[in-house]
């Protein structure tokens, strides 16, 4: 069933290669799509293109649709082209001539954009609420090991003491920094484009601002070709979220690679977490890490991917677009996998509470005795100087414990500050506000 086309035949390799996996993807759109249609049909219905009595025969299958999109029982069937043809065919089967009446004032640009934005809103949410349990474990273990010391590098060179607490932190208010900005990525998706039609709008009198309300966007995508415009680039900035999380899961597990190794052992790795070697009986290997920071380097090249394929493309639909699910529509499930084990993984490291005391890390403390001097008066540069010549020398020595104060540094965490801003950006997603608006559209009774 193509709803384009009834009384010519496509060539069957052409309509393979067009059809491509798009059905395999539009499962995951089921339930959306049914939800889109479920708030359509009620306008319709509002406008006068639908009778009461339509919207009363058709609300009921519709809700019967998506419970079962939601199991995943609604299959694209042989011969159906998409899930927007499916629903429309499930409707024609149970109630005949009313089912076809549901497209009016629609194409199937505009509830693919629909699909796409609804499911885009869900998936943000659930990485949302995956990375706060990240964020706040990271938060937990950075007060569990505040006081214990590991060297700091850069360069890859020895370079100052951090601890094991600053090291968690870290990557916590990191997870900050990304959420802000899957934020901005949802309240772009967050706008509804339904009633754009092909891009250029309806002779219909569509009720646009009660779809709006009915599936709980924050706004219209007012200008119908803007609608179509996001198209490609709405799944730019979501791939930019996911890549921004991607980069901070992909720095952590490459620390965690390499000061878990023998030359480092800042960490190690219980049994459970590693895998052995076929012919070294020694040797384990951190996989799980390894492969969460080759996921999330897939993740990172999602934006360059689409960023591609939307290039050089003029206003309006294009084809290419169908190929933004194949990359896109995955990395969700796949970040959600990093996230939910690092956040298992984590908390069962064991920090070297010794770490310090291999005298490779003697010279570890050579800002501290410079500091040391100038507090007691010495210039800053002639400080520096004295104690590098201890060094060259090889006399330097160190004895006593960082004194770190200021805000931010081992001696000063501010866990509770970045707790504090992470609450701040999480109240700012308007999941309630959603959630509210599609449990509200789903009740058995209509809406007067």
């Amino acid at each position: 069933m193509k709803l384009w086309n009834e009384h010519s035949t496509l060539d069957s390799r052409i309509e393979a290669f067009t059809i491509g996996r798009d059905p395999e993807f539009d499962l995951l759109l089921a339930p959306w799509d049914v939800l889109g249609t479920l708030a359509h049909v009620r306008m319709l219905g509002e406008v006068g293109l639908l009778s009461a009595r339509e919207v009363e025969r058709l609300e009921p299958e519709l809700r019967a649709l998506y419970a079962a999109a939601r199991k995943g029982d609604l299959r694209l069937e042989p011969g159906v082209e998409d899930i927007h043809s499916q629903v429309e065919l499930e409707l024609v089967r149970r109630l005949g001539e009313v089912g076809k009446k549901v497209h009016s004032g629609r194409s199937r640009n505009d509830q693919v954009l629909l699909d796409l934005r609804l499911f885009f809103r869900a998936e943000l949410e659930r990485i949302v609420r995956k990375t706060e349990g990240l964020a706040r474990t990271l938060l937990e273990l950075s007060e569990r090991h505040r006081e214990l010391l590991m060297p700091g590098y850069t360069h890859t060179q020895i370079a100052m003491p951090s601890s094991f607490g600053l090291w968690f932190g870290a990557f916590a208010e990191s997870l900050v920094d990304d959420l802000r900005l899957s934020a901005a990525a949802y309240a772009i998706v967050n706008q509804n484009p339904l009633g754009s039609a092909a891009g250029y709008g309806s002779s219909f009198p569509l009720d646009r601002s009660l779809t709006t309300r009915l599936l709980g966007f924050r706004e219209l995508s007012y200008n119908a070709l803007h609608a179509q415009l996001g198209r490609g680039k709405t799944e730019w900035f979501v791939a930019t979220a996911l890549a921004a999380f991607a980069a901070t899961l992909n720095k952590l597990c490459s620390d965690l690679c390499l000061f878990s190794s023998g030359n480092f052992d800042f960490f190690r790795l219980p049994e459970a977490f590693t895998t052995g070697s076929s012919i070294m009986p020694h040797k384990r290997n951190p996989d799980v890490f390894e492969l969460i920071r080759g996921r999330c380097n897939l993740l990172l090249a999602l934006p360059g991917q689409i960023a591609l394929l939307d290039t050089n493309l003029i206003s309006g639909y294009h084809r290419d677009f169908q190929l933004l699910k194949e990359p896109l529509l995955p990395a969700f499930h796949h970040l959600e996998d990093c996230l939910e084990l690092l956040t298992h993984a984590l908390p069962q490291l064991q920090p070297n509470p010794q770490i310090l005391d291999d005298p490779r890390y003697r010279l570890l403390f050579t800002v501290e005795a410079v500091n040391a001097r100038v507090q007691q008066g010495t210039p800053f540069r002639d400080a520096y100087h004295a104690i590098a010549q201890e060094v060259k020398e090889g006399t330097f020595h160190f004895e006593g414990t960082p004194r770190h104060t200021h805000e931010g540094s081992i001696g000063n965490l501010c866990n509770e500050e970045i707790a504090r801003k992470l609450d701040g950006v999480l109240a700012g997603f308007p999941f309630r506000e959603v959630h509210a608006a599609l449990e509200h559209l789903l009740e058995e009774e209509t809406p007067v």
